[in-house]
């Protein structure tokens, strides 16, 4: 996001959204009686499995898709992929000090370089509140996106 607004409004979207998280997996206990026991103890009924995103491009984008998806913001795997590629090369700790909002003193971030004031109007409650962090930079990116765009998918070139 190379010329990316500093608009401190909140979208509607992003309001809505604010109070949903992407919470962990729920465990639950399960108590079964035995027959011909005395006492039955608990028994542990499986717990679900917390989803395993690896520590790469595609796991993050994965993730951020599982947070989008929670929170109503649209965008797709396509989409936020060739947005990355163009900002940062899939490069999680990019940094952008060269160009005006980095003259200004926000340079953008992240794989999708976001600046600091669109980060913290955009950024996702249950997400990392770190400009820097994989699934943080990208759902920010893709909230200020949809707003901004209708989706991410809608961006094809600095926005």
């Amino acid at each position: 996001m190379s010329v990316l607004s500093t608009r401190t409004t909140r979208s509607r979207r992003r309001a809505w959204a604010g109070g949903l998280t992407a919470a962990g997996t729920l465990a639950v206990t399960l108590a079964l009686a035995v027959p011909g026991t005395a006492s039955a103890a608990p028994a542990a009924a499986p717990q679900a499995a917390a989803a395993a995103y690896p520590g790469t491009l595609n796991g993050w984008i994965i993730e951020a898709l599982d947070v989008m998806r929670l929170n109503g913001i649209p965008g797709t795997y396509e989409g936020l992929h060739r947005n990355i590629m163009r900002e940062s090369s899939g490069n999680p700790l990019a940094i952008n000090n060269w160009d005006i909002n980095a003259i200004n003193g926000t340079p953008s971030k992240g794989l999708l370089q976001v600046i600091d004031p669109t980060f913290r109007a955009y950024w996702v409650s249950g997400t990392p509140n770190d400009p820097f962090h994989p699934v943080a930079n990208i759902v920010a990116a893709a909230n200020y996106a949809a707003d901004r765009y209708g989706s991410i998918d809608n961006v094809f070139g600095p926005y």
